[in-house]
């Protein structure tokens, strides 16, 4: 009875792989039409998604996407094992692996992944697109460092509870202009199991798409914590794109009543100015615009990731990524 049952599951193993082909083909039709993703997907079916999940995850105080991470690394070496002993054949064993491999890509795209093939920023919030100039640019980059002068604030004693509703309270107040179907469940941080490894490749966060999870590294400085969260939850509401769930969280914190926030978000924005603006030929005299408490906070948040650092593990991720 029992080989027989075992026989049954081995005659349907193409089920699986012919799922995952199907998602596949889709999601390669899918990037023809943004608009009916971003309509049929994005805007009804994935917020279902996103509450159902989001809620059963909730109950866990751990990652369980991280589970199932852990699980399918540890499957290869075990399914190795079982090989070498031969509990199960080698066909057997490609057979299992093929299934695991599709099971994976059709949970990603139908739990998640569809979200790539949406609509993108511009044309979901009626942004126009232009080219910006070195003067319109430079202007943008001197407003960014008056504010995070203005807004510079102390982290001691900060309460990450209290950020989780303050961003809560401004992602609500902006959903009608993001675009966004408020509350699509709940948003939960988790800390990243394997947090001191993750550090290594300075990676303060990270999506889980599986169980609308999202993680943040527990070696963040307090002066991140508001942004990296607001961006990870930005992920969480169907955002893909990492630049885009960068000006999520920058506007959701920026256009907060709390100062800890809005200096959190042009902390972090300021960075990306500052790289891109290097060769501006007044750039010197900008930078010199820059409080001496921002610079400190610079440092300190350079010192302690490259403390963290491992130049190999961080070299890998940069080519995964």
């Amino acid at each position: 009875m029992k080989k027989t049952h075992i026989k049954k599951i081995f005659n349907c193993w193409l089920l699986l792989p012919f799922m995952a082909l199907a998602t596949i083909i889709i999601s390669r039709i899918a990037i023809a039409i943004p608009e009916k993703i971003e309509s049929v997907y994005s805007r009804a079916i994935y917020p279902a998604i996103a509450s159902i999940l989001s809620r059963i995850s909730g109950i866990f105080p751990f990652s369980l996407d991280d589970v199932i991470y852990i699980l399918l690394i540890v499957s290869v070496p075990g399914l190795v094992l079982l090989i070498l002993l031969r509990k199960v054949s080698l066909k057997n064993a490609g057979k299992i692996t093929l299934n695991v491999l599709s099971l994976v890509i059709i949970l990603f795209y139908w739990l998640w992944g569809f979200n790539y093939f949406r609509s993108d920023i511009n044309t979901r919030l009626n942004i126009s697109e232009s080219e910006v100039s070195n003067e319109a640019f430079e202007k943008v980059l001197e407003e960014i460092i008056t504010d995070v002068n203005h807004t510079y604030s102390s982290f001691e004693n900060y309460d990450i509870n209290e950020a989780d509703h303050l961003v809560e309270e401004s992602y609500k107040e902006l959903s009608q202009f993001l675009k966004l179907n408020y509350p699509m469940g709940k948003r939960k941080a988790k800390k990243i199991t394997f947090s001191r490894f993750f550090a290594s490749a300075a990676i303060s966060g990270y999506y889980g798409p599986f169980f609308n999870e999202i993680h943040l590294n527990k070696f963040l400085l307090p002066v991140q914590y508001p942004m990296i969260l607001a961006h990870e939850k930005a992920h969480q509401f169907g955002v893909t794109s990492e630049a885009e769930a960068n000006f999520y969280a920058w506007l959701v914190c920026s256009q907060s009543n709390n100062l800890q926030l809005q200096y959190s978000a042009n902390l972090y924005i300021l960075k990306y100015f500052l790289f891109q603006g290097s060769k501006l030929e007044n750039y010197s005299e900008l930078v010199s615009k820059i409080d001496d408490n921002v610079r400190n906070d610079f440092r300190k948040i350079s010192k302690h990731w490259m403390e963290l650092r491992n130049e190999k593990i961080d070299h890998a991720a940069g080519k995964v990524n």
